[in-house]
């Protein structure tokens, strides 16, 4: 069990993050009416980096003190937050394709809490040539880091009405 270890901790880091990033997918397509051409593309592309999540794990697993197995993971990672995004922002340019179009305030914290991420896997990539543990405790905090934000989000006053949606 303690060779298998790293492979086992790096699945369970992608499994949380895979989910996270489904409940927002999910959170996203629910308030779609219309699917064109160019969402179908977007949600493809997206889609791409998700499923090298997979492979990027099994890498981090069998090298998970090699900074470049801990920077494929990340960049792999910044890719899902990155396209995640673009396919939001197109979603709110193109209110047709929706039921019916968020506020404001709903637009930046769906940004937000899907953009987060990014500064974490920034530094977790950075860290990873001199402290590839702390790097790999970086990826691993990212799923607590979310529920945190969300929790806080929805706990307070001023955000809690347009924060509902996020899970």
């Amino acid at each position: 069990l303690g060779e298998i270890r790293p492979t086992f901790v790096a699945f369970i880091i992608s499994f949380l993050l895979v989910g996270m990033y489904w409940v927002g997918h999910r959170s996203s397509f629910a308030q779609v009416q219309y699917i064109d051409r160019n969402t179908i593309w977007l949600n493809l592309l997206f889609l791409l980096p998700v499923s090298l999540v997979p492979f990027a794990s099994a890498v981090l697993g069998n090298y998970q003190s090699e900074p470049t197995a801990l920077h494929i993971y990340g960049l792999v990672l910044i890719a899902v937050t990155v396209l995640r995004m673009v396919l939001d922002v197109y979603l709110s340019r193109h209110p047709g394709l929706l039921w019916q179009q968020s506020d404001g305030q709903v637009r930046r914290l769906v940004r937000i809490t899907a953009g987060a991420p990014l500064v974490v896997y920034v530094i977790a990539m950075t860290v990873a040539i001199w402290i590839p543990w702390l790097s790999l405790l970086l990826y691993f905090s990212i799923p607590l880091l979310y529920f945190v934000l969300v929790t806080v989000l929805k706990s307070d006053p001023r955000t809690r009405v347009s924060a509902e949606d996020l899970s």
